[in-house]
């Protein structure tokens, strides 16, 4: 018998924490935009893109994100959390033409539409490391005398707002670079509208 549990437990130290045995769900929706040249395809967008703040942006990465988190009421009266699953589904909002386009315009939306989704995926890379910083302070957070867990909730709470400040800072300063004057999405557009 003690074979058989030194050999389950060493079977047990070979299964990856729980942390990686989730993945996110990614989606790429797609909203029309027209015209035969580089310009009016850049016009369009300005029309129809996803919109953001005051204004209408070229591409928009969103999310949804749910958590399965299991609280754990101990007998010393503390509680612990004690997993916390996330659900992630990420969305890119991305620009496609309606139809057809030239040869020589299509040549140029295809750099361009590929340089705007790689912008995308960095942000959908800033979501996934927040959900990991999520995941990491919120399993085995405890909190000492308390009956309901109500510490143990606010103290994770706590933790989320910093967390957050920090993916928006990230994003911002993200943005701020690839979109300002000589940034990788400016010269994505400059080579789509003058090509």
């Amino acid at each position: 018998m003690k074979t058989i549990l030194l050999l389950f437990f060493a079977l047990m130290a070979l299964v990856p924490p729980a942390s990686a045995d989730w993945r996110p769900v990614e989606r790429i929706e797609h909203y029309a935009v027209t015209g035969a040249t580089g310009i009016d395809l850049y016009r369009s967008i300005g029309e129809n893109g996803p919109s953001v703040g005051i204004g209408r942006a070229i591409a928009y990465t969103d999310f949804d994100l749910l958590w399965s988190r299991d609280y754990r009421q101990q007998s010393d009266g503390s509680c612990v959390l004690a997993s916390a699953r996330p659900s992630l589904t990420i969305t890119y909002r991305l620009p496609r033409p309606a139809g057809p386009l030239p040869p020589h315009t299509q040549r140029l939306w295809d750099v361009f539409i590929a340089g705007v989704e790689k912008h995308e995926r960095v942000h959908g890379e800033i979501i996934l490391d927040m959900t990991r910083q999520i995941e990491a302070v919120s399993v085995g957070l405890r909190a000492e005398n308390d009956p309901g867990c109500q510490k143990v909730r606010a103290e994770l709470q706590r933790k989320l707002v910093g967390i957050s400040e920090e993916r928006h800072a990230r994003n911002r300063e993200f943005d701020r670079v690839e979109l300002s004057e000589g940034g990788n999405v400016h010269q994505l557009v400059l080579a789509l509208v003058n090509g």
